[in-house]
């Protein structure tokens, strides 16, 4: 199985519960071979918005159009290059939209871009929109918020959450609005199998927190995955279009390329040190000799025995220079993410009882409200996760009553499209 045949992924938009219309756009661009993985790679991206008289929608389709065609066009000089080039034309095509007539005006939109090649992932972004990674255990958000509240938060040295009276959805910086843009383009950083990307606009990562998000990722293939956290995002009141993406790393190697537990670029020490080694097992080699013409009583064995000090002397002084040379070279790329924020995702017993209750809540609301849910699949995976429960496996029941609940919030979605008002069924407070 090749390098790009081992990403499974999955993508889902909706329009939430307080909004007429979605002006939320993604796309998903795959390498369609081996070839075009080594080139290009796979791009996944998500884009929000903004702006009166579905402008914003415009603005969102003109990023989700351009970014994925333009970084293509420039794949083979390199991603910094592509990305940045990408981002500068989509927002150039968005501002010039913009100031075609006053009722464009405002236009704009964020947009997150996530490239997975051979030499590793790559990110792209403006906005708030978000790039996370689920590694260990962990959610990592890779993409910093564009808004006035990070920003403030930075340069007070504080974390957005502590910062008091400054609104959350006010950007700084999006594609559209000014003439000129900077994107913040990071990588290669490396991927490994089990890897787990999560893309999404801030219709999922405000009304759910980091852990909900890691949990539920984590757990549930892509499709689901996506389809439960957006309909936990309408539980919560839906106040914003919702899009996401989940893209998971599966386990399997390439052919040719690097496997699947690193993905991503890695130094061989015997390939930096390659001309001494090879000198030095041809002094060993000459040594050997001498050692074999000695004992045969043959002529020759002290010339050979020179040569071989002579060899070994040198692949030793060269070993010795090539670290050297290597400990003072200029630092390559950091591999290592920067992490904006973190945090774990464990599945443990509280966060279970979270999830039942919420359960319950559903079930009593669809009862009283005489849904036309789907009880056979509920009462089936319900089963499940109660019997995973009692063997003590939380994962795995944790799995099993999220897919016993989605019949629930799909029924709650139908009669949400009849219904005039649609509360929220729970708090972000209230967590899971």
């Amino acid at each position: 199985m090749s390098a790009y045949e081992t990403i499974e992924h999955a993508s889902l938009t909706d329009v939430g519960i307080r909004r007429s219309h979605n002006q939320d756009s993604h796309a998903v661009l795959l390498a369609g071979d081996a070839e075009q993985w080594q080139k290009r790679g796979h791009v996944f991206l998500v884009a929000d918005g903004m702006g009166a008289h579905a402008v914003g929608e415009l603005a969102s389709e003109l990023a989700a159009s351009i970014i994925p065609h333009t970084y293509h066009k420039y794949a083979e000089k390199g991603a910094v290059s592509a990305l940045e080039k990408a981002f500068v034309e989509a927002n150039a095509s968005i501002h010039a939209r913009g100031q075609q007539n006053r009722e464009f005006e405002g236009m704009g939109t964020t947009t997150s871009v996530l490239v997975l090649r051979a030499d590793g992932a790559w990110i792209g972004h403006v906005g708030d929109s978000r790039v996370y990674r689920l590694r260990a255990g962990r959610i990592e958000q890779l993409s910093f918020d564009h808004s006035l509240l990070w920003e403030m938060a930075r340069r007070q040295k504080m974390k957005p959450e502590e910062v008091q009276g400054i609104p959350a959805n006010v950007l700084i910086r999006s594609l559209g609005p000014e003439e000129n843009i900077k994107p913040d383009i990071a990588g290669p950083y490396r991927i490994q199998a089990g890897d787990i990307f999560v893309l999404c606009s801030d219709g999922l990562s405000g009304p759910l927190t980091d852990h909900e998000i890691g949990a539920v990722a984590g757990v549930l293939p892509p499709a689901e995955a996506c389809q439960f956290l957006v309909e936990l995002a309408n539980l919560r009141g839906g106040p914003d279009n919702i899009t996401v993406l989940v893209i998971r790393v599966e386990e399997g190697s390439g052919e040719g390329e690097a496997g699947a537990e690193d993905l991503g670029p890695r130094k061989s020490l015997f390939s930096s040190f390659t001309w001494p080694i090879a000198i030095i097992l041809l002094g060993l080699l000459l040594a050997g000799a001498a050692v074999n013409l000695s004992v045969r009583g043959l002529p020759g064995e002290g010339l050979v025995f020179v040569l071989a000090i002579l060899t070994l002397l040198i692949g030793l002084v060269g070993l010795v220079f090539t670290y050297w040379k290597e400990q003072h070279a200029p630092s390559g790329p950091d591999y290592r993410p920067r992490v904006h924020r973190q945090v774990p995702c464990p599945i443990d017993r509280s966060l279970l009882e979270k999830l039942l209750k919420l359960d319950a809540v559903l079930v009593q609301q669809a009862r009283e409200k005489q849904l036309d849910a789907d009880w056979e699949v509920y009462q089936e995976h319900h089963q499940r996760a109660e019997k995973f429960r009692t063997q003590g496996d939380l994962s795995a029941a944790f799995r099993e009553f999220c897919r016993a609940m989605l019949p629930l919030t799909e029924a709650f979605h139908r009669h949400r499209n009849k219904a005039e008002v649609f509360q929220p069924l729970w708090d972000k407070t209230r967590s899971l």
